[in-house]
């Protein structure tokens, strides 16, 4: 059966200008899950990504294989338009003029609050993107993507945790109520591996890190 591996992408840059560069350990990370794919034994037939840089640097660590098919459809839900819509703090995942400086664990409580907040309003939202466009984007993609697979072949897609906990919570049928709990558990360069089947797609491991605790668990990281 055909198999698409949502890989992660590396740690990006938080606290600093540009929250949308791999840091020094996101790149490292990047090549541990590449390498991670190799040793697998899968030989990808199609490497996907979004539109972030973020995304599309990860990707570069998949060499050898085909070249990057770019799709925004991949992309992140936009943090920054629901804490601006949804949240009356002014942190943000890139440090600038205005922009509240928080350390991790307190920005994470911000985020999700306002995330809760922005599933809620559904169409109502006033953000360019509402939660439902965001679920059906990376729900189409990966549509797409599976029905394109042969039997037996593999597709990597480098993506953001929270495409992987939205599509997660749309395989196992939870809807949006478990999204920030997945999400906030989706390790940078981690794997999750969903199985192609005549039943549908269905989950066959979650968030896989071993790759990178193998090596040095000070690479366990989550944002």
């Amino acid at each position: 059966m055909p198999t698409v591996l949502l890989v992660r992408h590396g740690q990006a840059s938080f606290g600093t200008a540009d929250y949308d560069v791999l840091s020094e350990v996101g790149e490292r990370q990047a090549g541990l899950a590449a390498a991670a794919v190799e040793r697998l034994g899968y030989r990808p037939t199609r490497l996907l990504c979004g539109t972030l840089r973020r995304q599309r640097d990860t990707a570069l660590a998949f060499g050898g294989g085909p070249e990057p098919e770019v799709d925004p459809r991949w992309n992140e839900y936009d943090s920054e338009e629901v804490l601006i819509h949804h949240s009356e703090s002014a942190a943000r995942l890139s440090v600038g003029e205005g922009a509240e400086a928080l350390d991790n664990r307190s920005f994470q409580l911000v985020l999700e609050a306002a995330v809760e907040i922005w599933i809620a309003a559904g169409a109502d939202s006033p953000t360019a993107q509402s939660w439902e466009g965001f679920r059906d984007a990376g729900a189409g993609a990966l549509a797409d993507l599976s029905g394109g697979l042969g039997s037996g072949e593999t597709a990597v897609v480098v993506t953001s945790g929270g495409v992987i906990a939205a599509l997660v919570c749309g395989v196992l049928g939870s809807g949006p109520v478990a999204f920030n709990r997945l999400n906030r558990m989706v390790v940078n360069g981690s794997i999750t591996k969903l199985a192609v089947g005549s039943t549908g797609t269905n989950l066959a491991s979650f968030n896989d890190h071993s790759h990178l605790e193998a090596v040095d668990r000070s690479l366990v990281t989550y944002r």
